[in-house]
Formats: structure tokens, sequence, C-alpha cells
């Protein structure tokens, strides 16, 4: 059966790559064949190779409280409800996903974001009422724009853990963070995202706390954290995982300088890894951090960085407490380009990812 009557095949998925990302879910609900054709990962790459694929930042961000004074400490007596916002980086166009997982209309506090495919996936995070770690894991489907429940991280409730996503093994990877007794782990463990089930992963060297997870060069690297006996006080060292192998790598010693937070460590697909630190933008090439820009001034408090197809977002606010400003980054020129935020979109920001549709 054609998929567009009258037409040819290859005619009709020229027709069907250029569709809307917001679209996509109404046009895969038309026929059974649209459905079949869009749900393809040959979709995805063709709609990619010829330029028609759309970069969406998905994120954990604070609500804007009625009447909040962004100059006074006022807000500071409410503690803040998180929401899912997403930013179209090209469009510049701001709005909110309902979470709609049928516990609330407020996501888990510090939950980590990733993206696999057309897939979102929210993982752990605390309960916003009782504040005991989570263990949940969600997932929103941008083909079919609809949730589903997916199998529950195994062990100990675990909070603030390293955590990144492989789109070509459709796995999510999971290491260290503390559990509800505030030890830091060694345990780490991997989510398949087409079998929705967990596998077990070795430990890795050491205990890490607030570690940084990135999906980097093939592999799933463990950055910073600390360990029990020493709270709060950071390490330089990074740990490499190949899932080809199933094994850690060497522990990197000094990856780092000792006492930086990993938090905004991230992977660009230039083959960089980039980090914000003390209002500069530094890069990891050639074995070697090198500044390459300073921050704006009005983000030398950093939320949030993403990358996507030679660009980097950072958002954060000049100090403490005010308006959030958003800055892109063209990692070819190093210049910076201030973006619109609107004032509902102007509050924190705890994770997120970028997907490309």
């Amino acid at each position: 059966m054609e998929l567009i009557p009258g037409l040819p095949d290859d005619i009709a998925r020229e027709c069907l790559i250029r569709v809307d990302y917001k679209d996509v879910a109404a046009v895969a609900s038309t026929c059974r064949n649209w459905r079949a054709e869009i749900h393809l990962p040959e979709f995805y790459r063709r709609r990619k190779a010829v330029g028609f694929s759309q970069n969406l930042v998905v994120m954990a961000q604070a609500r804007a409280q009625p009447g909040t004074d962004f100059g006074t400490r006022k807000k500071d007596l409410v503690a803040p409800t998180y929401r899912l916002s997403i930013l179209e980086p090209e469009t510049g166009d701001w709005w909110e996903l309902n979470p709609a997982f049928g516990l609330s209309d407020q996501l888990p506090l510090f939950c980590q974001l990733v993206q696999v495919g057309s897939d979102l996936i929210v993982l752990g995070g605390w309960d916003p009422m009782t504040w005991t770690a989570s263990n949940g894991l969600f997932i929103y489907n941008f083909v079919s724009a609809t949730w589903r429940r997916g199998a529950d991280m195994p062990g100990v409730p675990r909070s603030f853990f390293a955590c990144a996503a492989s789109d070509s093994d459709r796995m999510v990877f999971v290491a260290g963070g503390h559990d509800d007794q505030k030890n830091a782990l060694r345990s780490a463990m991997a989510y398949d995202v087409a079998r929705d089930e967990w596998l077990p992963m070795p430990d890795m060297g050491r205990e890490r706390d607030e570690c940084k997870g990135v999906f980097h060069r093939g592999m799933f690297h463990v950055i910073g954290g600390y360990s029990t006996d020493m709270q709060g006080q950071f390490e330089s060292s990074a740990e490499p995982f190949d899932a080809s192998t199933w094994q850690w790598g060497p522990v990197n010693e000094d990856f780092f300088e000792v006492g930086t937070c990993p938090r905004t460590c991230v992977s660009g697909d230039d083959g960089c890894l980039y980090m914000c630190r003390a209002g500069e933008l530094a890069a990891f090439k050639d074995a070697t951090w090198k500044v390459v820009a300073n921050l704006p001034n009005e983000v030398k408090e950093i939320a949030y960085v993403v990358t996507w197809q030679g660009k980097l977002l950072v958002i954060g606010s000049p100090r403490f407490g005010e308006p959030h400003m958003a800055y892109v980054l063209d990692t070819k020129q190093y210049t910076w380009t201030k973006m619109a935020v609107p004032e509902a979109y102007s509050t924190h920001v705890q994770s997120g990812c970028c997907l490309e549709l």
C-alpha cells in the first residue's frame, strides 16, 4: 500500500521528513503505514542527513512563583516547584511540557533528564512532597506524545548520581551518588530502553558522590565527585566505562583541578569536553584543559550547560537569586549571542538534555 496514494514512496518519504516535530504525533496517528514509517530509525537518520531535524533543549526548571521579586529574599521563603520546560534554540521559542506521570504536576527535585532517540527519560530525584529519594523512571516519547512508566532503578535509593545515555546503544548509564544515609556509592548500572530492564555494571574504582556523567567518544565517563569521608571536597579524577568490554578503564587521577565541581562539564560534537569555571569556559583537547572564552558577565552563576551541533548554551545569572539569562556560543568562532528569555523561564535549571528530532 502506498504511503501517499498516487505518489511514489520515495516522494512520500520526502514529504514526511519535512513534518514539524510538533505535528509528528498527529501525523503518526493518521494511519498505520505512516506510524510505522515515522517509528523507523532510518526516518530520523534521513531527516538529520538532509537538514530537516529540529533541536530541543529539555530542562527541569523551577516554576516562577506569582509575585516573585528577584531583587529580594522573599522568594526563598517558598520552596520552588519544578516543571519540564522546552527551548527550541533555532526559533527561541519556550514552552512547558505537562509531566502527566499520574503522580503530580511537579517534577521530582534533582531528577536527571537524558535522551535516547525520540525518548526523553526522567530518572530519580526526590519526591517534592516528602523529599525522599525515588528510584522511579518515566519516559516521554515525542513521536507518540505519550508517557510510560519504565522499570525502577534497582538497589538502594540513590541521589546526585552520574547519568548519561548512549543513543546508538539505547542505553542509560548510572553510577555513584549517595544512599539515604549519605554514604557515597561505587556501584553502577545500565538501563536498556528497548527491553525496559536494568543490567548490573562492575563497581567503579572509588566512591563518587555528586559526580557528573558524560557520554564522550563512545564511552561513559564519570567525572569528579567525592567519597563519604571527604564530604563536599571534590577530587580531580575521572573514570571511563567501555560498554563494548563492559569494563571500567584506568582512573585518570589528574583530570582537572582539585576542588572543582564537575556539574557544568559537557561533551561537544567536536570531540571536546567543555566546562565553566571562574568566569571562563575551558575545553579539554589534546589531553589538556584550555580556556577558549570568557563567560558573559550576566551568567557568572552557572545553572546549566548543554551542547548541540557546534553550539553551546549557558544559562545562569549575574549573582545568586537574580533572573537567569541565556547565551549561545559558536564553538568554532567562540563568539557569544544573547538569547531572549521570557520572564516565566528566567528561573533556575537543575538538569536537562538536548534532543534532535
